[in-house]
């Protein structure tokens, strides 16, 4: 199966370039399964109904959410008609909409897609690991389902390669999402799961973590906010993750960086031309 893990899409830059490219990448490498992170899509913060479904008529398969799900209030009512918007899974029980989905791939194979949320430096969730054991324990890789992708959204490195490890053999990847810059660590663990630390955001990297420079710098030398935080504006980098698994194991078989457009050096997976 071939897999595709787009990072968080910040602002208007995020979309747009997101929307122009996904369909072409879905076409030329043949993708069976996009996923994005769209927590930050609505001018940096939360997602709003028309940009899931601008998302979903574009190709995404599934959009995860991290601690911004809910800063556009909509969200809260909307979330339980949009199947393939995925919460954190360790949010408290009654929380609306759904901390995973299973999704049906363009190759008509299965894909468990879920959503969870660190505790180290966020606010105080339940527990993900064992959430996430949960899951695992009820959905088997290569029985329950062909694929499993595990989105890790959390501060802490150390939080994110736990989950890796602890899923290492049980999911086909774990990402790592929200620092918004992408790091350099992706590989395939001992037991077969492809684990990156972050994706990268998908946005404009003339910025502070997608946000344009002058109020957060301003912040940080005088100590006094002057107005709210805005999307940086210019062009953006689509950043992801290209996984290939085995079909008859769901584990991974390779994995590498996507870098397009932008500030940042461009790359793309030399196992997919």
């Amino acid at each position: 199966m071939r897999i595709l893990f787009i990072g968080d899409i910040v602002g208007r830059s995020g979309r747009a370039i997101l929307l122009d490219r996904l369909p072409k990448l879905i076409a030329e490498w043949k993708l069976d399964l996009a996923i994005v992170n769209g927590e930050n899509a609505a001018g940096g913060f939360g997602i709003t109904e028309a940009i899931y479904q601008e998302f979903v008529d574009a190709g995404a398969d599934a959009i995860t959410l991290g601690n911004h799900a809910w800063d556009q209030r909509e969200a809260l009512v909307f979330i339980e008609r949009a199947p393939r918007l995925i919460r954190p899974i360790n949010y408290p029980s009654g929380t609306p909409g759904r901390g995973a989905a299973m999704i049906d791939t363009r190759s008509g194979k299965r894909a468990l897609v879920m959503n969870v949320m660190g505790r180290i430096f966020m606010d105080a969730l339940d527990d993900p690991f064992a959430a996430v054991e949960r899951e695992l324990s009820a959905c088997a890789l290569g029985s329950g389902a062909d694929a499993i992708v595990i989105d890790m959204h959390c501060e802490a490195t150390s939080e994110k390669q736990a989950m890796g490890y602890i899923a290492d053999g049980r999911a086909s990847l774990v990402v790592g999402t929200h620092t918004h810059v992408p790091t350099s660590d992706h590989r395939i663990l001992k037991a077969g799961t492809a684990f990156i630390s972050d994706v990268g955001m998908t946005g404009d990297y003339d910025s502070v973590i997608g946000m344009s420079k002058e109020e957060p710098l301003g912040r940080f030398i005088r100590k006094i906010p002057q107005a709210k935080f805005e999307a940086a504006s210019g062009p953006a980098t689509l950043c992801a993750l290209a996984v290939e698994t085995d079909d008859a194991t769901g584990l991974a078989t390779r994995v590498g960086p996507v870098r397009l457009g932008g500030a940042l050096e461009q790359v793309r997976p030399a196992f997919w031309g």
